[in-house]
């Protein structure tokens, strides 16, 4: 193929339909890479949810602190503070009320 016969346009809707080849192949990989890994898994008696547990790799940090009145809301005391927490502490609570006793 001499890419010098093709016109301009020619040229542009070829390297539209490369890219979308190359999308769709992406696409492709991704798909058989993830059947082989939950395949994988499966053997192993896991599922892939069981085994990236807090999304990025590392274990979840333990929750801190605990709703007054919810006990089924919970937070580590990292990252953005909850409504619930903000909510209590302008009620008048202090964090340490809050603590998760061990």
């Amino acid at each position: 193929m001499d890419l010098n016969e093709f016109s301009r346009d020619e040229l542009l809707q070829l390297r539209r339909d490369i890219d979308k080849a190359i999308n769709n192949y992406d696409k492709r990989r991704r798909a058989e890479a993830m059947a082989a890994a939950e395949a994988a898994v499966r053997e192993m008696g896991f599922t892939l949810a069981e085994l990236s547990v807090g999304g990025l790799g590392g274990p979840k940090n333990a929750p801190k602190y605990r709703h007054p009145e919810d006990p089924d809301l919970t937070w580590s005391g990292r990252g953005r503070k909850p409504d619930w927490f903000t909510s209590a502490i302008e009620s008048g609570a202090k964090p340490e009320d809050m603590l998760i006793k061990p």
